[in-house]
């Protein structure tokens, strides 16, 4: 699949979850296992629907462009830019409120890094690997530009739950739950 997908469908979403979702993109866990853990973290805080949503899809886009589950891939050299995918596919069926924090995941990883240079230790190694390929820590101005978008807390948060969410064997409810949430989010 290439980035000009359209998702006009749960049952698509769900879809690239069943073909793609097996693949490890450098963790220990799938990409579907991480998907169910940051879903069940964002419920577990009590956060909103659309942010349980947006925690499940995060990486849709490494489901979509899949550079990073290629045997030769390079994670420090291979940004797929999958936050930038998966929010242009989020956003034409959930809408915005759903597609900015999953857009500004990987920016709030550079930000934290910038701001909280300990921050980096808690990284798993292909998060450090990919933080390169990124571009690295935000420099101040551009701290300063993250820290006044609309989405700035929400991206924050999912990025703390992404960094949590690649618990291997962790059982946590399955990708079914979630259909009449993301049914009820679809833009109509």
């Amino acid at each position: 699949m290439t980035s000009a997908v359209e998702l006009t469908s749960v049952e698509e979403v769900f879809g690239l979850f069943a073909t793609k979702g097996q693949g490890t993109y450098g963790e220990n866990i799938t990409q579907l296992e991480h998907a169910l853990q940051s879903a069940a973290l964002a419920a577990e805080r009590g956060l909103s629907e659309e942010m349980i949503a947006a925690c499940l899809l995060h990486d849709l886009g490494h489901l979509v462009v899949d550079v990073q589950n290629a045997e030769d891939a390079d994670l420090e050299q291979h940004d797929d830019r999958h936050e930038a995918t998966g929010a242009r596919l989020l956003a034409s069926l959930f809408g915005a409120n759903i597609a900015r924090p999953v857009a500004l995941h990987v920016v709030a990883k550079r930000w934290r890094v910038a701001t909280d240079p300990s921050y980096v230790t808690s990284l798993s190694s292909s998060s450090k690997a990919t933080l390169i390929a990124q571009g690295g820590p935000l420099d101040p101005a551009a701290c300063g530009r993250f820290e006044a978008t609309i989405a700035f807390e929400d991206a924050v948060e999912l990025r703390s739950i992404d960094d949590e969410a690649k618990v291997p064997g962790l059982k946590v409810p399955g990708l079914d739950t979630y259909r009449p949430l993301l049914e009820g989010l679809i833009q109509k």
